[in-house]
């Protein structure tokens, strides 16, 4: 399994958080998240597709739904600042 390419898109709203983002070292997930040199979370599911993949494979139209429907789903965990569920919401979708 090849590592999980990072897209411009996941790169530049790392850094308007304030974060900075490696493919992660977790075969089972596509980044890890470190602040001031610690990794603080491993988001994104190896093996699914986040939002600017969809948007490269489907257009923006389909992409922006799958967006939606990521959000609702994960409407609890993605709003806790912080979480995994928070860094995959803000740097993936």
């Amino acid at each position: 399994m090849s590592k999980y390419i990072i897209t411009n898109y996941s790169k530049k709203r790392a850094k308007d958080l304030g974060v900075q983002i490696k493919s992660s070292e977790n075969k089972k997930k596509k980044i890890d998240v470190f602040k001031d040199k610690k990794k603080i979370a491993s988001i994104g599911a190896y093996g699914y597709m986040d939002y600017p993949n969809y948007k490269k494979k489907l257009g923006k139209k389909e992409a922006d739904k799958k967006r939606k429907a990521y959000k609702a789903r994960h409407e609890k965990d993605r709003k806790v600042a912080g979480s995994n569920g928070y860094y995959a919401d803000q740097i993936l979708w």
